[in-house]
């Protein structure tokens, strides 16, 4: 039967679809907003050695400022970061608030506002209290506040708008009823408005911050935050981890339904957890002008040059030798089995789920309770079921309208966090897709020489010796970063890029240093004496060495085998002579041919 030749070939690219999907949300449906409130009161200037570097806290807040504007010009250049102080004597804001200080306003990062934070970060924070001051008579209304302006004064329209708050004072308005009465009431008015208020709450060794003073009632955490805030951070890298997770927005590349039976359905995001990191592509400018061009398709009747409509063309499929044509609408039907979702089969035992199922990169869905009301408990009631009877459930995906049914297995993951109360692993299910019956085949394998068990024995030690903890966060992109690194020393008007060490190469130096005894051991059971691994051997090599090798060869081969299997004429003509000196086979030839003949009549192989 002929190939389809109009538009089932999206089964083969679901995939890349799905990806092409995420991209387009990405890069045309949202634009992010995020707005950074630093304390600037005199604690946030007190230097500590316990913060790692005899930084003070404001340092560490600034840094981690500067950090994430880099990280959004290369991930998502066209979300907006601002920067407000406040607690300063002087103030700068369009409401004259006292005590507010807009450092850097709602805008794009760029190179001038990633300099001005580096010099603060380097030089001016030691200046900080003469050329801004700083006061406690503060009003958290008014900070929150001014933030509000910014995101609506803004002329560009945000989709997600965020403000960080960092600060190391527990209880800013101790004693003052009608100013902790105020910010209360306007950090509803930012959820109202849909305005996320995050705590980055610091604390230095000896101190204490105690949340349920007076910020706990200004947070309001959604069903996907945890009920309980984490520990105070007191370090850098703390820090920016606690805001790269914030800031990260979780998108989801759709949102389907999950049906548990009829009438019983709940509402899931699905997401993408791995995505590959690609440069980004190449924009065409005009040589008059050097504005951005763009490209215009048009499709001609080849007879007579008429441009055709989108309406004049169709599709076509040639079976028994006659071409029928099928209307666009007709082909969007035949690609359309049934309405998007998961719909439960039943459930089945861990234990049934294979490494060898995984055929394509897993999915991760978490309840959404923006479509059906009660997503969330029903999702929860059935991860939790679900990891008590260590079983997992078995449906059948449909991810779009235009999408083929899928077999997935939902995998269970339970919620873990870290020492300091952070989420490092979220509850959900992963998304396994199984495999078709066609997409299972046999392979025959080649009986190849095999390793003894004391040699298996020695390379377990050397595995054991060289175990570490992976995470796929510790090794970045070499091409990647010298790509962005390059680009950023342009742009900051840097003599050369920051140095960058490439952690996909090996450590040879600390895995000697660990496990050159086992490595050695392992070398002397399985390599001759004098061979070096990797090491181009020389033309002029020890006879004796070289023999010993092709003996070695020889003795792993079993030639027999190999004569019955007609893999003879993938040996050398030395291990072959070797062969034929150790079976005892009497040969008058030392060509090629005439060797593996011998062999073959040896074991009556014709």
């Amino acid at each position: 039967m002929a190939g389809f030749d109009f538009g089932f070939g999206q089964f083969e690219d679901e995939e890349n679809e799905e990806e092409m999907e995420f991209d387009t949300q990405l890069r045309w449906g949202t634009r992010d907003g995020l707005i950074f409130l630093i304390d600037g009161s005199k604690s946030m200037f007190d230097e500590t050695a316990e913060t790692g570097e005899e930084e003070c806290l404001f340092q560490l807040c600034v840094k981690v400022a500067k950090t994430t504007l880099q990280n959004k010009i290369i991930s998502s250049d066209k979300d907006l970061v601002g920067i407000v102080f406040f607690g300063t004597e002087k103030l700068k804001n369009p409401n004259d608030f006292k005590h507010i200080y807009i450092y850097q306003e709602l805008d794009q990062p760029g190179a001038p506002s990633i300099l001005e934070l580096e010099e603060m970060v380097e030089k001016n924070y030691k200046k900080f209290g003469k050329e801004f001051g700083h006061s406690t008579g503060y009003s958290l209304n008014d900070a929150l506040w001014t933030c509000q302006n910014m995101f609506a004064n803004s002329s560009q329209k945000v989709n997600y708008k965020r403000i960080m708050l960092f600060t190391n004072n527990d209880n800013p308005h101790a004693g003052n009823q009608q100013l902790q009465r105020q910010a209360r009431a306007k950090a509803n008015d930012l959820h109202e408005t849909g305005i996320d208020l995050e705590l980055m709450h610091l604390q230095t060794q000896g101190q204490t911050f105690d949340i349920n003073k007076f910020y706990k009632d200004l947070l309001y955490a959604d069903d996907d935050e945890l009920t309980e805030l984490p520990d105070p951070a007191e370090r850098l890298q703390e820090l920016l981890t606690r805001v790269r997770s914030k800031d990260h927005k979780k998108r989801a590349i759709r949102r389907i339904p999950l049906s548990l039976g009829p009438g019983v359905n709940l509402s899931v995001g699905v997401y993408t957890l791995v995505r590959p990191c690609p440069k980004p592509y190449p924009i065409k400018l005009s040589k008059k002008d050097n504005e951005g061009l763009k490209s215009h398709t048009k499709t001609y009747l080849k007879d007579t040059g008429e441009v055709l409509m989108p309406q004049d063309l169709k599709k076509a499929q040639t079976y028994g030798g006659k071409r029928i044509c099928f209307e666009n609408d007709e082909v969007t039907e035949i690609k359309r089995f049934e309405e998007p979702g998961l719909y439960l089969m039943g459930f089945k035992p861990r234990t049934c789920l294979k490494k060898h199922h995984h055929v394509k990169p897993a999915q991760f869905i978490y309840p959404d309770e923006t479509s059906i009301i009660g997503s969330t408990t029903l999702f929860t009631a059935l991860l939790k079921k679900c990891l008590e009877r260590d079983v997992f459930p078995f449906c059948k995906y449909i991810g779009g309208k235009n999408y083929p049914p899928r077999f997935v297995a939902l995998l269970p993951q339970e919620e873990e966090v870290d020492e300091h109360k952070v989420q490092i692993t979220p509850p959900g299910f992963h998304v396994i897709y199984f495999p078709f019956a066609d997409d299972f085949r046999k392979v025959t394998l080649e009986n190849m020489p095999r390793a003894n068990a004391e040699q298996i024995d020695k390379a377990k030690e050397v595995i054991r010796k060289l175990q570490f903890s992976f995470s796929s966060e510790n090794f970045e992109n070499p091409v990647l970063q010298k790509y962005w690194r390059n680009i950023e020393a342009l742009a900051l008007d840097r003599d050369i890029p920051e140095e960058m060490i490439d952690y996909t190469l090996p450590d040879v130096e600390r895995m000697e240093k660990k496990a050159g005894k086992e490595i050695q051991n392992f070398k002397d059971q399985v390599f001759p004496d004098g061979y070096t691994p990797g090491a181009k051997q020389k033309t002029g090599d020890n006879a004796a060495a070289k023999k010993a090798r092709m003996e070695q060869a020889a003795n792993l081969i079993d030639a027999e085998t190999e004569a019955k299997a007609g893999r003879l004429g993938k040996l050398t003509v030395a291990v072959l002579k070797e062969i034929i000196k150790r079976e005892g086979i009497t040969s008058g030839s030392s060509k090629k041919a005439d060797l593996i003949d011998v062999i073959s009549a040896h074991y009556g192989v014709v």
